[in-house]
C-alpha cells in the first residue's frame, strides 16, 4: 500500500502541476500576451476563460477514460492520461504570443488547454480507484487520501517554479520567456511519472468483475443519474473555494490591491502546504466518524467563512490574506480528504470509474470553471471589499450543503469479533 499510494500521489501531483501552472500563468501573464487588444480587465477575463475550458473538458475526459477504466482496467488510464496532459502542457510553453502569431495564438492556447483538461479528467478516477480498491476497508479513506495530496504538491511545485522565476527575472524577461519554463519542465515530470507507474498492479476489485459494462456511461446515466448530479452539486463548493483562493485571489491582489506577485504566491503556497499536510489526518477522521459527517462539516465551514475571507483578502495585509486563504483551505480539506473514498463507495464496481470520475469532474465545471471569471467581474463591480464574491461563494456552499445532506453514508461497518466457542 505505501508504494502504491506513493506512485499514485506522485503521478497525480505531476498532472495537477500541469493544470495549475496554467492557472497561475493565466492570473499573472497570459492576458497581456495573448489578448493585448483587450483592456486589462477584459484580458484577465479572457485568460480565465481559457482556464475554464480545461474544466469543461474534464467531464469529457472522465467519460473517455472512465470507459477505458471500466472496460480495460484502472492501470491503463494512469499511463494514457499522464501522456496526454504532459504533452499538451509542454506544447503550451511553445505557443508564440499574439504579437507573433496573431489570433491563431489564443486559439492554439484554447485547444491545448482543452487537451490538458481531457487528460486530467481521466487521471483522478484512475489514480483514486487503483488506490482505494487495493486498500483495506477500515483504512480506505486514509490510503485513498494520498492521491488527494497530489494536487497540493502539484500546486506548490507549479507556484514554486513561478515564484523562483518571478524573483530571479525582471518583469520584461518573465513576460518574454520566463513564464514558459514551468510548461517545458512538465515533459521531464511526465517521463518520471510514467516510470513510477509502469510497474503498478491492476486493481483486484476490477479483476473480480465477471460482467463488464458494455457502455458504462449509459449504465451510469440510466441507473445512477441522480447520484451523479448530487455528487457534482456537492463537490462544486470545493472547486469554487479552491480556485477562488488559488487563482482569482492572485489576479485580484496583484491588479486591484497592488500586492506584489511574490508576496501573494508565498501566501497561497503556505496555505496549500498546510492543507496538503492535514489531508491524511482528515481522512483518518473520515475512517473513524464517516464520510458524510466530514463533508457536511467542511461544507458548513465554507458557508460561514466566505464573507470573512473576502474581508480579510481586501485588507492587502499579507498575514491577514494568508489567514483568509488558510481558513478556506482548511474547510476545503475537511471535505475533500474523504472524497477519494466516498465517491468510489457510492458506485458499483462495474461502472465505478465512469460514475465517480464524471461526478467529480462535473463538480469542477459547476464550481471551478466559472469562479475566477465571475469573481473577477464581481470584484470589479464592488468597492474596496468584494462582498459580491463572498455572497457568490456562500450561495455555492449552501447548494453543496443540501446535496451532501441528500447523499448516503458509505463507511464500511466494522465486522464484530467472534467470541471463541466455550468462552
Amino acid at each position: 500500500m505505501p508504494r502504491l499510494a506513493a506512485a499514485s500521489l506522485v503521478g497525480t501531483a505531476i498532472e495537477f502541476y500541469d493544470f495549475f501552472v496554467y492557472g497561475t500563468a493565466a492570473a499573472l501573464v497570459l492576458g497581456p500576451l495573448f489578448f493585448p487588444t483587450f483592456s486589462p480587465l477584459a484580458g484577465t477575463l479572457a485568460a480565465f476563460a481559457t482556464f475554464g475550458v480545461g474544466f469543461v473538458a474534464r467531464p469529457l475526459g472522465s467519460v473517455l477514460f472512465g470507459h477505458l477504466g471500466d472496460r480495460r482496467g484502472r492501470r491503463p488510464v494512469l499511463v494514457v492520461s499522464l501522456l496526454l496532459t504532459g504533452a499538451s502542457t509542454v506544447a503550451v510553453g511553445c505557443v508564440p504570443s499574439y504579437g507573433t502569431l496573431g489570433t491563431a495564438a489564443p486559439v492554439l492556447l484554447l485547444v491545448l488547454r482543452f487537451l490538458q483538461g481531457l487528460g486530467l479528467g481521466g487521471e483522478w478516477g484512475g489514480a483514486v480507484l487503483l488506490t482505494a480498491e487495493h486498500a483495506p476497508a477500515h483504512r480506505r479513506a486514509l490510503w485513498a487520501s494520498f492521491p488527494q495530496v497530489g494536487p497540493a504538491l502539484g500546486f506548490v511545485l507549479a507556484n514554486g517554479v513561478m515564484l523562483a522565476l518571478s524573483a530571479a527575472l525582471s518583469d520584461a524577461e518573465f513576460a518574454r520567456w520566463g513564464w514558459r519554463v514551468p510548461f517545458w519542465a512538465a515533459g521531464a515530470l511526465a517521463l518520471a511519472g510514467l516510470w513510477l507507474r509502469s510497474s503498478l498492479a491492476e486493481s483486484p476489485r476490477f479483476l473480480e468483475i465477471d460482467d463488464h459494462a458494455r457502455v458504462p456511461l449509459v449504465e451510469v446515466v440510466r441507473h445512477h443519474g441522480r447520484l451523479v448530479l448530487l455528487t457534482a452539486g456537492a463537490l462544486a463548493v470545493g472547486y469554487a473555494v479552491f480556485y477562488a483562493v488559488t487563482t482569482w485571489s492572485l489576479a485580484y491582489a496583484t491588479e486591484r490591491l497592488g500586492v506584489s506577485r511574490t508576496v501573494m504566491l508565498v501566501c497561497v503556497m503556505g496555505a496549500v502546504v498546510v492543507k496538503g499536510a492535514l489531508t491524511p489526518l482528515a481522512a483518518l477522521l473520515g475512517d473513524r466518524y464517516g464520510r458524510r459527517p466530514m463533508c457536511l462539516t467542511g461544507c458548513a465551514a465554507c458557508v460561514l467563512w466566505m464573507l470573512p475571507m473576502v474581508a480579510l483578502l481586501s485588507t492587502g495585509e499579507p498575514l491577514l490574506m494568508f489567514l483568509a486563504i488558510l481558513g478556506a483551505l482548511l474547510a476545503f480539506v475537511i471535505m475533500f480528504a474523504v472524497i477519494a473514498a466516498y465517491l468510489p463507495e457510492l458506485y458499483e464496481p462495474r461502472v465505478r470509474c465512469t460514475g465517480a470520475a464524471v461526478g467529480y469532474n462535473l463538480g469542477g465545471v459547476l464550481g471551478g470553471a466559472l469562479t475566477p471569471i465571475v469573481a473577477t467581474a464581481l470584484a470589479e463591480q464592488g468597492g474596496r471589499v468584494p462582498w459580491g464574491v463572498g455572497v457568490y461563494l456562500t450561495c455555492i456552499a449552501l447548494i453543496s450543503l443540501v446535496c451532501f445532506a441528500l447523499l448516503p453514508e458509505t463507511r464500511p461497518v466494522p465486522v464484530p469479533a467472534v467470541e471463541p466457542v466455550g468462552s
